[in-house]
């Protein structure tokens, strides 16, 4: 069933990409600033939080700038993601009323359109790494890998969110909620090292957290990713896809009805 799935997408492949595209363009049509804005926003808050946190909490961290702006950049992926997959079924009634494909390709070319912005983003990233002059070795290697599990959680999260927002539309309220608290648990702002170990384990079980912390280690400070990270990463990003994906195809044939 599930494979059988998979071949279908594929054959809409086409249509992902130009729902994608169509998407990253329409966001910033008729802004004066443009694709600048995906660049401008993720700039603005790293400036604001380190002043804040460099300066008058005296967080003291080696590339610091560099330490807090990969965590924006992933965190604000998965937010962006999230909070555009949960809109992408109720945001076209008329499509999804009257036209049959799997309505599951909204919630994927919205995490793709939410990708090419983080894309961009990471392109100022970049910069800002050969302006510290910050070595690179062969452990870069791993941040592809640490990037697919992020977006297959991301994905998996959205699939579910766009099937419960069609029925319920509280979700949007108490993931808004969900997601500024776990801005603050999880560990952007700060390291980790400043728990004590039990509330340590605590904080790991958020797979997002490993991802963020794993990609710091292995792009910034040329560091192994563990392997027990990457095999929490993988097995949470197959569960909560296949969750996300259960739910989805549980509710979707009542969508038309319910929108």
């Amino acid at each position: 069933m599930i494979f059988k799935h998979l071949k279908e997408l594929y054959s809409y492949r086409n249509l992902i990409w130009q729902l994608s595209w169509s998407e990253f363009k329409l966001r910033y049509k008729n802004s004066i600033l443009g694709y600048f804005w995906s660049l401008l926003e993720p700039l603005l808050m790293l400036l604001v939080l380190y002043i804040v946190f460099s300066n008058l909490m005296k967080i003291k961290v080696e590339y610091y700038q560099l330490f807090l702006f990969i965590g924006i950049i992933l965190w604000g992926f998965l937010s962006r993601a999230t909070n555009s997959g949960m809109f992408s079924i109720v945001g076209k009634p008329d499509i999804v009323k009257k036209i049959y494909f799997p309505r599951d390709i909204f919630v994927i070319s919205s995490c793709i359109t939410a990708l090419l912005m983080s894309i961009f983003e990471s392109l100022v990233f970049i910069m800002f790494m050969v302006f510290y002059r910050v070595p690179v070795s062969i452990n870069l290697a791993y941040a592809p890998l640490i990037l697919i599990f992020l977006f297959i959680i991301t994905l998996g999260i959205s699939l579910a969110l766009s099937a419960l927002h069609v029925f319920y539309r509280d979700v949007q309220f108490i993931w808004q909620v969900f997601m500024q608290i776990g801005f603050y648990l999880t560990p952007i702002l700060y390291t980790i090292d400043i728990f004590p170990k039990n509330l340590q384990r605590f904080i790991l079980l958020n797979p997002i957290a490993r991802i963020i912390i794993s990609a710091r280690d292995t792009i910034i400070y040329s560091s192994p990713a563990k392997m027990n990270d990457l095999l929490f990463m993988f097995l949470s990003s197959i569960v909560l896809l296949i969750v996300g994906y259960i739910i989805f195809s549980r509710l979707e044939p009542r969508f038309a009805e319910e929108i």
